[in-house]
This record gives structure tokens, sequence and C-alpha cells, in this order.
């Protein structure tokens, strides 16, 4: 990558330097372009996680020791790739997509890149698969509708163990989430998942604001505890 980002706009630095991370850190993308690639074909909406964020989700599966993955927001699969390379040997991923043609998209699109088998896409509204599913769950991936992402780490919480990590994306919204004035569905969603994480006895979290090809956002990541904070 050559040429100047200073005189550019923030937005237009926060792209380039994803972009240099990608081509120094990340530079085997093109099981993960071919995917997209399909995705754009199907139609699917361009709102995956970036490449940098892919990897970061990666990360955490082996820095956890995670073999049990529960997603919920298939999408056209991208962000599941990313966590399936990851797996150990024998892992599993359960993901959900409310959306039949998008399922469709992720397990064409995961069958291809070698990883459908580890792979189970429920297809439903989130709220009703989630509590027929059989846990635990080592590490939880929510990014589907922000309206409910409180509803989801709820219901996911049965679903986990001491140890299980929650991962929350986008719920900074351009720095709408300090805003208490806003009434946009997605920023009240947002915030009652702060206010979840930040009051519930078995979590513990923090917040993570993240700038790059995906704008200004961030992500809640809360640990299930072994015992409420307050308790012995």
């Amino acid at each position: 990558m050559s040429g100047s980002i200073s005189g550019g706009t923030p937005e237009f630095g926060w792209v380039a330097v994803d972009e240099y991370f990608a081509a120094e850190l990340l530079p085997d993308q093109a099981s993960f372009d071919a995917l997209l690639a399909a995705n754009t074909e199907a139609g699917l909406p361009a709102i995956d996680v970036s490449a940098a964020q892919g990897a970061l989700l990666g990360l955490l599966i082996r820095l956890t020791a995670a073999s049990s993955v529960l997603e919920v927001g298939t999408l056209g699969g991208y962000s599941t790739l990313w966590l399936a390379r990851a797996l150990p040997p024998g892992g599993r991923i359960v993901t959900l997509e409310v959306d039949s043609h998008h399922a469709q998209v992720a397990r064409d699109n995961l069958d291809r890149a070698g990883v459908g088998a580890s792979v189970h896409v429920v297809v439903g509204p989130a709220l009703d698969t989630l509590p027929g599913l059989t846990g635990p769950f080592d590490l939880v991936f929510i990014d589907a509708d922000k309206q409910h992402s409180a509803d989801y780490v709820e219901l996911a919480l049965p679903l986990s163990r001491p140890g299980t990590l929650i991962v929350v994306d986008n719920v900074v919204r351009r720095g709408a989430l300090a805003d208490a004035g806003s009434d946009d569905p997605k920023v009240v969603g947002s915030r009652r998942v702060v206010e979840l994480v930040g009051a519930h006895p078995r979590l513990e979290g923090t917040g993570l604001q993240t700038v790059g090809a995906k704008g200004w956002d961030g992500m809640v990541l809360a640990l299930v505890r072994q015992a409420p904070r307050n308790g012995a």
C-alpha cells in the first residue's frame, strides 16, 4: 500500500489501516474473498464483520480453547468461516439464521470452504430456536437484529458454562450508544445489552470501541462466572 492518509478523512484512515492489517497479518484470504463474492452474487447485504474482526473471533476461540460455538446471525457464513477455521479437531458450530435464503447460501459457502461438516445451520427466529438447543457452548457470538441482542444473551446463558465467553457485536452504533435520548430501536437494544451485562450477577464484561472498514462501532465481551459476583 502506498501513498499518504494524513490528508484524508478519519474514516479513510480507518479503512486503510484495516487493509494494511489484512495484507500483513492475514495473507491467505482467497476462500474468504470467494465467500464474500458468492454473497454478493446471491444478493446478500454486505454487513459482514471485517477481516480483522473475523480473525479476532478466531483468536478468541484459540485463546479460550473453545470447541463448541454458538453463533446468532449467520448471514452468508463469513464470520462462521472464521470461527470454523479456528476450531480444534472435532469442534462444532451451531449458527442461527432467520432467513432461509441466507442460510442456504451460507451452507453452500461453508461446504465449498471445506468446513460444512462442523457447522449446523438452524433456520428460524433465534428467539424461537435458542430454547431448543443443547449446550454448553464455550463461546457465543451474537451478531443479529440488534433490537433483541439482550434477549439473545439471556437465552444463551442457560446454554453456557462457567468460563463461556459471550461476544455481542455492533453495540456502539457510531457513538449513539451513549445518547440516552436516542429512541432508535438498535441503540435501545444495544443499551439493554450493556445494562444486562453490568447488572447480571453471573456476567463480568467490558465494552470495546472499534474503528475500521466497518466504521465506528464496537462490541461487548462478557465472561460467564462460576458464581455471582457477590457470592462466596
